[in-house]
């Protein structure tokens, strides 16, 4: 018996964080890796591109997957629990405008890019991509950027980033043409040692948001990085940051400082190194920062710092506003 709702659902549906759709214009595909002996639903065939998408004939890759597709139709491309997929010398490309890439599964049986090439990343070429619940781990040593944006109204959700081997340069790294990009749930896990750069790299780019996120890693630069060219109305809250770098704490910074933005509320920030580096553990002279201040709990102390295991949390010592 199949239960009706007739009014929908205004504000969406999920299912365990995964987003169910309900009603769209475009087509659906589906992507898995199964074979035909490992199929185990009744009519299910094995994957392969010659397949027709279905849920039953999955398609056997992402690539192919997007051949199909129409720009700007609102099609979707659904992966999956298990699918795995090598990311070589050759990029995977994600250049069809208004896509969105739908991986199913949770902890370890998401689908899994795995980098294998120093050069090797997910490159989002299109405008208005969605890429949703994906697992992406550093098969290689010094990979370059895990997954690089240069297109606007990108969105990437629950993304995670794992080293494996070695340490990645850099995990998300963007152009300036990646306006508006949001980074939502997005998890950075990094090894131990100081190959990385920065965790999420922005080039210019105005009214990027980045939210409810963790970034735990050794960055030698920082774990968010304005590099090259000043940001516009950038936004980061609702995360933590890990720094495990011993000699500079810094885990966000403006490079060019110029760029503009909020940074918080509810930010807390842990930093390894036990030193007088409260200050500069967000530096940006142009940035707003909410929930910070010299004067702890005046305008909410969100933005919390702590510097040593088995210490309480301070409010980030900030400047204050003043009444001038």
């Amino acid at each position: 018996m199949y239960a009706n709702y007739d009014q929908g659902f205004a504000n969406g549906l999920t299912v365990r964080g995964i987003p169910v759709v309900q009603a769209h214009p475009g087509m659906v595909f589906w992507v898995g890796n199964s074979t035909a002996s490992t199929a185990s639903l009744r009519g299910e065939k094995g994957a392969s591109d010659g397949n027709k998408g279905t849920f039953l004939e999955p398609f056997s890759t992402i690539a192919y997957a997007l051949t199909q597709c129409v720009a700007d139709r609102g099609d979707i491309i659904f992966v999956r629990p298990g699918h795995t997929l090598t990311v070589a010398a050759t990029d995977l490309t994600i250049d069809v405008a208004g896509v969105a890439i739908i991986g199913l599964g949770t902890g370890t049986k998401r689908p899994t890019f795995n980098h294998t090439a120093t050069g090797s990343t997910v490159a989002i070429t299109a405008a208005n991509v969605t890429l949703h619940n994906f697992l992406m781990t550093g098969g290689v040593d010094a990979v370059v950027a895990m997954i690089t944006v240069s297109a606007a109204d990108v969105t990437l959700s629950k993304i995670e980033l794992r080293d494996v081997t070695g340490e990645m340069v850099v995990g998300v790294l963007t152009t300036a043409a990646a306006d508006r990009l949001l980074i939502d749930g997005f998890k950075y896990y990094g090894a131990t040692g100081d190959g990385l750069t920065a965790a999420i790299a922005l080039v210019g780019g105005d009214r990027i948001e980045i939210k409810d996120f963790i970034l735990d890693g050794d960055a030698s630069v920082a774990l968010i990085d304005v590099r090259t060219t000043p940001t516009t109305k950038l936004w980061v809250h609702d995360g933590q940051f890990w720094s495990r770098e011993a000699a500079d704490d810094t885990v966000l910074q403006d490079t060019i400082t110029a760029s503009t933005g909020m940074i918080g509320p509810n930010l807390a920030i842990y930093l390894e190194e036990h030193a007088a580096n409260v200050t500069e553990a967000l530096t940006g002279a142009t940035f707003i920062y909410n929930g910070a201040g010299e004067t702890a709990g005046l305008n909410g102390g969100t933005i919390l710092v702590s510097n040593l295991v088995g210490e309480a949390m301070m409010v980030s010592n900030i400047v204050q506003s003043t009444d001038a």
